[in-house]
This record gives structure tokens, C-alpha cells and sequence, in this order.
């Protein structure tokens, strides 16, 4: 069997940046087994295939796993593959416009993506998140934390930020840093890392690379396959509601910028919109570039 697929990078204009994804088409007759066998050998984040709706006017139906696992939904496959069908499906494409709705079925339940494609820029996808974040339980204590990272427990912490866990679809420990030169130098400690259940370590800081930017983050899931990921879209719209508990942002609409990567070689940039109505967080939405840089076929 002979299966087309492309490659993109996510959350950037810049190819060669972001985060690779590989987008593997007709997917339909691919069994769980062997999904997980192509994406241990694409050894990406993520890998995610492309198989025909289950429902009349969706755009498809996603399956998304890591080296090591099937997630239920992930945020740059959804950018990316988003970006993908669009270009190469232009019914998608409204009427006059350069614009497309996507309704893409993943694991989750149904995923709303809105794309722009404008002629000279890269790709622009962004969706809202299916699930809002909720509270997973304690996190590990400080100490646990900082020995999982290789940090002082001192580092662990800035402002009124501590470490909380919560999931958007896929759980992470969010671990506040009290500085970019402190982020800089985190690493697993495969000694330590039980503490932290398997979970991915979504780290942040205030400080950052850029002035746009309004969070500085890295993310370490080995328990997941993935030793470190340049740009994490779920646990961006998880962080919406880090974001809520402790800056405590008015009623109405809220844009942070999310660098990611960097540490990598592979800058990232998510675009995270946060809306607060009476008090409480609404909706979360994440969104990003994704330009394709290969394609071929592979022997399923």
C-alpha cells in the first residue's frame, strides 16, 4: 500500500522552524498497529492520519499519535493538518475569499479550524479549544519538581505562579521558572522523572527571546516518546487557564504570544486568545502558521 504524505512546519512562517509535522492521506485502510509503526519511524512530536468523516460535511477524520502513543487530540496536527486540506482541497475555500472552514473529527469530538490563505503569506490556521481546561489534581511537590528538571527548588516559581496540572485534552504539570537563563538550562532527569506520572512538563517564564512575546516555554514529555517538543498546541490552551487562575485578566478578549523551541534551534510562535465572560474562562483559542517543506509516499 502506497500512502502520500507531506511534511509541515507548524506554528512558524519559516521553514525549517516550528514544529515538523507529518500528515499522512488516505489513511483509511491503516490499521492502529501500523499508524504507530509510521509514526515511531517518522520519530516527529506528531504524526496524524487522514481518513474519510464519519459525518457528512466534515473535512475528515484524524488520528494522532506520538513515537510512543495515540493522544485524543494534539494542537499542531490540527494547525497543520488544517492547513494542509485546505490548500489541497480548494472546495474548502469560501466563495471570494481566501478563507476556509474545517470541521475536523478527532478523538476528542469534532474540531472547528478556521484558515487563511493569502497569497504571500504563510498559512494561518487557529480553532477553539474542544475541551476548556480543567484541574487534574496536585501537582508533584516543589521538591520532586526541581529534581525531575535538574533545578534548585528555588528557581521553581515567579510572582504568584506555582506549579499546577490541568488538560485541554492532554494533561501537563505547568511549572512556573523564575527567569529565561533558568528555563535555559532545564533537562529530564530519567531518575526523577516518575514524579511526575507520565505526564508532559510544561514549562514557562515571563521573561522572553522576543518583546512580543508574552510567555517563554519549553515542554518535556519522554513518557510520551518525546524528549522535547518545539511547539505544544494543547498545552498552549491549557495554559489559558494557568493564565486565568493567577493574572486574573478582566472580562473580555485576551492575546498572549507563546515562543517555544528556541532551546531547540526550532522557533515557534503560538498565538493563544483567551476570552473572560462574568469572571470565568470561556473559550480558549490557538492559532498558528504552517508552511509545507516535503512530500512523498510511504510502504504502509
Amino acid at each position: 500500500m502506497h500512502l502520500p504524505f507531506h511534511v509541515l512546519d507548524v506554528f512558524t512562517a519559516t521553514r525549517y522552524q516550528g514544529n515538523p509535522l507529518a500528515v499522512v492521506l488516505d489513511a483509511g485502510a491503516v490499521d492502529a498497529a501500523r499508524m504507530q509503526a509510521i509514526a515511531k519511524e517518522f520519530n516527529l512530536s506528531e504524526t496524524v492520519f487522514v481518513m474519510p468523516p464519519d459525518r457528512v460535511g466534515h473535512a475528515a477524520r484524524l488520528r494522532i499519535f506520538t513515537p510512543g502513543r495515540e493522544i485524543p487530540f494534539a494542537g499542531h496536527p490540527t494547525v497543520g493538518a488544517a492547513v494542509l486540506l485546505a490548500e489541497l482541497r480548494g472546495d474548502w475555500v469560501q466563495p471570494g475569499s481566501a478563507e476556509a472552514l474545517l470541521v475536523l473529527e478527532e478523538e476528542i469530538g469534532p474540531v472547528r479550524v478556521g484558515v487563511r490563505l493569502r497569497g504571500g503569506d504563510a498559512p494561518f490556521a487557529e480553532f477553539d479549544a474542544p475541551r476548556l481546561p480543567t484541574e487534574t489534581g496536585p501537582v508533584a511537590p516543589n521538591e520532586d519538581l526541581a529534581a525531575a528538571l535538574t533545578l534548585r527548588v528555588g528557581e521553581i516559581g515567579f510572582e504568584n505562579h506555582r506549579p499546577t496540572r490541568y488538560s485541554a485534552g492532554n494533561a501537563f504539570a505547568f511549572v512556573p521558572i523564575s527567569s529565561l537563563e533558568v528555563i535555559g538550562k532545564a533537562q529530564i532527569s530519567p531518575q526523577h522523572w516518575g514524579a511526575l506520572q507520565g505526564e508532559g512538563a510544561f514549562l514557562y517564564c515571563r521573561q522572553c527571546v522576543h518583546t512580543s512575546s508574552a510567555f517563554h516555554a519549553r515542554m518535556f514529555a519522554p513518557g510520551f516518546g518525546v524528549a522535547e517538543d518545539p511547539a505544544t498546541g494543547s498545552a498552549a490552551a491549557a495554559l489559558a487557564a494557568v493564565i486565568h487562575r493567577f493574572d486574573a485578566p478582566t472580562d473580555g478578549i485576551h492575546k498572549r504570544i507563546i515562543e517555544q523551541g528556541y532551546e531547540m534551534g526550532r522557533a515557534s510562535e503560538i498565538a493563544l486568545s483567551l476570552t473572560v465572560a462574568a469572571g470565568r474562562l470561556a473559550n480558549a483559542r490557538i492559532g498558528g502558521h504552517a508552511v509545507r517543506v516535503m512530500q512523498g509516499a510511504l510502504e504502509a
